[in-house]
């Protein structure tokens, strides 16, 4: 005997690229959007009734003709209109709409943004993840691959250690890392541009001005910076690789290496996750 546990479906990947013409100063949108639902479904897993099943196949054009009308502001009141949209369908009692916007600048020739050219700011990405119920809707939004890095005033010292324990101690490092951050929205009217923007300043500005400890300490003091900048914000989750910068002995050349050449590496990396919330 079996019987089915929590289940969800959707489409992922679906990816979105919007050109506003309606002025010479084209704006262009470039999302990746994945749409889940959940529901009674117990059918089509039992039996192979498809008859509660909305096709995978209409979210993705679900969302391109949304688009087309609906896209004119934040990802996230896009997401939020989404999950409304499949939210109407009977069946269905949950949606969850998960959103990257790859984010480009306008190219400057002689000082001044070209009106339809652009250049994409490397790998980092702005996120919304909207998931509703019949009773509720929460919105959460944030950055992805923001890489990072600092060459002082990030230190490492009075660690546990044991007899496997190599890492030297240091007051001056480079402290490098690709952040993931997400934070959560209390419910009300929002401007989630200007919040996204808040954040991410804070982030930033704790990043360079902080005197690190540690990767956990600078942590603590950007979610403290992201809650005091941002009101409407519940609270803030933070995924943080530690992107080992380390020195090169150059001794065995006969040379003396001033803390100025290293080598960076990938793996292994350390990995500093927390979540910082509001009291």
């Amino acid at each position: 005997m079996a019987r089915l546990g929590r289940n969800r479906y959707g489409k992922a990947g679906v990816r979105l690229v919007k050109v506003d013409r309606r002025t010479e100063r084209h704006e262009l949108r470039d999302l990746t959007v994945a749409v889940a639902l959940q529901g009674d479904f117990v059918a089509a897993h039992m039996s192979g009734d498809n008859a509660r099943i909305l096709p995978t196949d209409t979210m993705k054009n679900s969302v391109y003709g949304l688009a087309l009308e609906q896209l004119t502001g934040p990802i996230e009141e896009f997401g939020a209109f989404l999950a409304a949209h499949f939210m109407a369908a009977a069946p269905i009692t949950a949606a969850r709409i998960r959103m990257q916007e790859h984010l480009w600048r306008r190219i400057a020739l002689q000082g001044e943004e070209h009106g339809h050219s652009f250049v994409k700011n490397g790998a980092e990405v702005r996120t919304a993840r909207i998931a509703a119920t019949r009773s509720r809707v929460q919105v959460s939004a944030g950055i992805r691959g923001l890489n990072l890095l600092k060459t002082t005033n990030s230190g490492f010292v009075g660690y546990l250690k044991d007899s496997f324990t190599t890492l030297p101690e240091t007051t001056d490092r480079i402290f490098a890392t690709t952040l993931n951050a997400e934070w959560v929205y209390e419910a009300g009217e929002i401007d989630y541009d200007r919040q996204w923007a808040s954040a991410r300043q804070a982030i930033e500005e704790v990043f360079a001005q902080h005197g690190s400890l540690s990767v956990q300490h600078t942590l603590y003091a950007m979610g403290e910076a992201v809650l005091q900048s941002c009101a409407p914000v519940t609270r803030v989750r933070f995924a943080l690789p530690n992107q080992h910068h380390l020195l090169v002995d150059l001794a065995r050349f006969g040379m003396e290496n001033r803390n100025q050449i290293f080598v960076a590496t990938r793996e292994p990396y350390g990995l500093i996750e927390a979540e910082v919330l509001r009291e």
